[in-house]
């Protein structure tokens, strides 16, 4: 008869204690909420999710049957207390598991006003075993009932905040599984070769294990090490694409920073003054560019200065451009054109000390181009050209001229740093994941390490990887791991 070893037996009491800690945080109420926007609408749709849904839309309609399945039905709402009609509407009715939850869920859509939406909510909570849900509760539910993973998840809320085009392609191939599945099988992968040395540590004196099984491990272990590399080294595109890229606005005093900054909002965003160090602290604004979301920050002019407010605003400027992912680089173009040669100088007294080789993102604008002769201008690009100078950009803050220009190549800049969201591998979408990615890799590199000195730690390394990326998409049991070793092996034959 086979016995599991230390390590079976480990992995088996860590399935039960994980499916222990499921049955006790496991809710069985009946939760509900307004899953519309708030506020005065055409209409409003409240939801519930849980085993009492089907008797609040009995209550609640007044009849003995439920509507069909998945079809919408029209019918009297009423307080179930008074019997008082609060509104007609649609009642729709998704009997579990075939819901977004997994549960029995009901769904009322009713008309938009604030009384309406109000007087269906507190008929709900008088109900027994009905309470308002927190917020989040309806997608963990679906989460905890296998409706989605926590990527998937994770997913869903960024589609529901979705600003830009970029940030709703990228939501929606991460909730359509992409991301989540790309993790699974890396963990699938650990989960086989942890089986594999599993058996090897406790039947390998028997002879009953297969020869090469470790080397299949090593090999496995060195794709997936591969693999997590490539994956990691993205730039941080899903991130960016998620949160918005870091612009700084950037430069000396009086060279039109303020003025882009209000050029590219459309409205008076800062004070614009001819008097130098106007700007004192960081102004900030969330836009849309090309589809891409960016925080743009205009700062302070930098140089030194003996006012006190002033030299805070060029400290917090400097911070700002050492944590940007894009810097906005603008210098007075007529000033340049006196003396081409400094060009290099000035850009080096803008980015961060560690970064003045140009290693950091950056696009240099050259405004005050109204003041230059069309040869003067040409003569200035040249020279950005030959001092191989970071992207620059020809325009005017006052007349606009140049400005199209500028906005193509500031898209392209940010296209070329968020990526295409439909294209290639999905990325990291948040730190977590890129955190969860980095141990991951760091684990198996450990293993390598133990693989020939200590096999029982090497396969503890195995274990902490597989367990982080099973924290990626919530799956961290290990039960499956004992599966696989009867699947795999023919052990005691």
């Amino acid at each position: 008869m086979w016995r599991a070893g230390a390590g079976g037996r480990r992995l088996a009491r860590g399935a039960r204690a994980a499916c222990r800690l499921y049955s006790q945080t496991a809710t069985r109420d009946t939760i509900f909420a307004l899953s519309s926007g708030q506020g005065k609408c055409g209409v409003a749709v409240i939801r519930t999710s849980g085993p009492a849904s089907g008797v609040a839309v009995l209550r609640l309609t007044g009849t003995k049957e439920l509507p069909q399945p998945r079809s919408a039905a029209l019918r009297r709402i009423c307080d179930p207390k008074s019997s008082e009609m609060l509104d007609r509407g649609l009642v729709l009715w998704f009997p579990g598991p075939g819901s977004f939850t997994g549960e029995d869920v009901a769904e009322f859509h009713v008309h938009g006003g604030p009384a309406v939406v109000s007087g269906i909510l507190t008929a709900l909570g008088s109900l027994p075993q009905v309470r308002l849900a927190v917020p989040g509760e309806f997608a963990k539910r679906a989460f905890q009932n296998g409706k989605l993973d926590l990527t998937e998840a994770e997913g869903l809320g960024d589609l529901i905040h979705a600003e830009t085009e970029g940030q709703r392609r990228q939501a929606l191939r991460q909730m359509g599984g992409e991301l989540g599945q790309l993790y699974r099988r890396w963990s699938d992968a650990l989960t086989k070769a942890l089986a594999h040395v599993e058996a090897y540590i406790d039947f390998s004196e028997d002879d009953n294990i297969e020869e090469g099984v470790l080397s299949q491990v090593d090999t496995t272990v060195e794709i997936l090490e591969e693999e997590l590399r490539v994956h990691l080294q993205d730039g941080r595109r899903g991130e960016r694409l998620r949160d918005g890229v870091q612009v700084v606005i950037a430069g000396p005093t009086n060279a039109g920073k303020s003025s882009l900054l209000n050029h590219l909002c459309r409205k008076p965003a800062a004070i614009v003054s001819p008097v130098a160090g106007t700007t004192r602290d960081v102004v900030e604004a969330a836009l849309n560019i090309g589809g891409f979301p960016v925080v743009l920050s205009d700062t302070a002019g930098l140089r030194d200065t003996n006012d006190a407010i002033e030299k805070e605003g060029v400290s917090r400027a400097r911070e700002r451009v050492g944590n940007a992912d894009l810097i906005l680089a603008v210098l007075d173009a007529a000033e340049m054109a006196q003396q081409p040669s400094r060009l290099a100088f000035s850009l080096q007294g803008i980015l961060p000390p560690t970064r003045s080789d140009g290693a950091q993102p950056c696009l240099l604008v050259l405004n005050k181009s109204d003041l230059l002769g069309v040869q003067n201008q040409e003569g200035l690009l040249q020279a950005c050209a030959r001092l191989g100078l970071p992207p620059a950009c020809l325009l005017s803050c006052k007349t606009g001229e140049g400005l199209p220009n500028f906005l193509s190549t500031f898209k392209e800049q940010l296209g070329h740093m968020c990526g295409n969201p439909l294209l290639g591998s999905p990325s990291p979408t948040q730190v977590r994941h890129r955190v969860s990615l980095t141990k991951c890799l760091e684990a198996l590199g450990r293993f390598g390490r133990h693989r020939d000195l200590d096999l029982a730690l090497a396969a503890e390394e195995l274990r902490q990887a597989r367990r982080l990326l099973g924290q990626l998409t919530g799956q961290v049991g290990a039960e499956e791991i004992l599966t696989l070793i009867f699947k795999d092996f023919c052990i005691g034959k």
